[in-house]
């Protein structure tokens, strides 16, 4: 993911033109998204999410983490941050080598939502989560068995999301672990999502697998959800993987040293 602040004059046109450059994985950098860096009135940054697809999102809670640990390596403060997102502020706490998020309060929502859903002829019962984006969580029970790549595109548009949806397959492992499958509005198959892990563990909780707490396992590395307090808090690793000067020549912009 790209980090950095956005000059006043590049509008949204500009924005989703470089998000897309960026995240082709055959001619750009790669990525699962853009995070935009800027300045915030209300915390101590702001972050846009920008989806390979060029649409923004109102959140991504591991963009989040990642963020949360870009700060605090640019700025060297003391660990604990106030970012703001399309979901609100939230504050993120570096604890070694992890970054632990309050993500909000969830909502399970109900009337007019589906608690259970239809693929390939078979039922399978679901939850959807609001963590200021959408979820739809589906419980499987052999997550190897998920066709993500039929099913995901598939669910993405359920009716009930007019906007679109995230969409994850979740299966329980054993006592308060769980494992997840995850495709992203906008973005296609992932190898994680942190909102998705923070929606799939209230979904758990309320289908009834899960209490509290619980330990998630994605194709991209392991999340720990807290549910006790009251806003849900999710811990895991972040790390910087390299530094680079972007040289594309579409929504780019110079640098300004």
């Amino acid at each position: 993911m790209l980090l950095g602040s956005v000059p006043d004059d590049l509008d949204r046109a500009g924005l989703s033109d470089l998000a897309i450059a960026v995240c082709r994985r055959t001619f750009g950098i790669g990525a699962d998204g853009l995070l935009l860096g800027i300045d915030s009135e209300l915390a101590d940054a702001r972050m846009v999410m920008l989806n390979p697809d060029g649409s923004e999102a109102e959140m991504c809670g591991n963009g989040l983490r990642c963020f949360a640990r870009w700060f605090h390596e640019e700025t060297g403060g003391d660990g604990r941050y106030r970012i703001e997102t399309g979901a609100g502020v939230l504050t993120c706490r570096i604890e070694g080598d992890q970054v632990a998020v309050e993500m909000g309060r969830a909502t399970v929502l109900g009337d007019g939502y589906p608690t259970s859903v239809e693929l390939d002829g078979r039922q399978f019962a679901s939850r959807c989560v609001s963590m200021g984006n959408p979820h739809l969580v589906v419980f499987v029970e052999e997550w190897e068995e998920v066709p993500l790549e039929q099913w995901g595109p598939e669910l993405e548009v359920h009716s009930a999301f007019p906007d679109r949806t995230n969409v994850h397959f979740l299966s329980q492992v054993s006592e308060g672990v769980l494992r997840q499958l995850t495709w992203e509005r906008g973005a296609g198959m992932t190898l994680a999502c942190g909102t998705g892990a923070c929606a799939c563990a209230v979904a758990a909780r309320d289908f009834g697998w899960i209490g509290d707490r619980s330990l998630i396992h994605l194709p991209g590395g392991d999340l720990v959800i807290d549910l006790s307090g009251m806003e849900v808090t999710m811990t895991g690793g972040a790390e910087r993987t390299f530094r680079g000067k972007w040289l594309g020549k579409r929504g780019c912009w110079p640098d300004e040293d």
